[in-house]
């Protein structure tokens, strides 16, 4: 069984969370989480306005939510595998230092 330093199967590190970098697949997935947001807000903002006749404000508020949100969620994605990268570089260079040292 290939568990790595961690002792798991499948790369993710002490909290659960991965342990390599963002790959193509996941920036892929980021794009179509963004755009099914976008999608379901401008859905909420047509339908509610029909409902209330009020068309076409609670589309456009909808609109910029959805992207508001959107991109909230991508930066926080992003930012996070940002954070575990560095993480992982800085343990690679300790283990590096602490072997030249023996």
């Amino acid at each position: 069984m290939d568990g790595g330093p961690t002792g798991r199967r499948g790369g993710t590190d002490q909290f659960g969370g991965r342990d390599r970098p963002l790959g193509g697949a996941e920036f892929a997935g980021i794009g179509v989480q963004f755009a099914l947001t976008l999608l379901v807000f401008v859905a909420a903002g047509i339908w509610i306005d029909r409902r209330l006749g009020t068309s076409p404000w609670l589309l456009i508020v909808c609109v910029f939510a959805g992207a508001g949100g959107g991109f909230y969620s991508m930066i926080r994605r992003v930012t996070a595998a940002q954070r575990r990268d560095a993480e992982r570089i800085a343990r690679e260079h300790a283990k590096r230092d602490r072997e030249g040292q023996r």
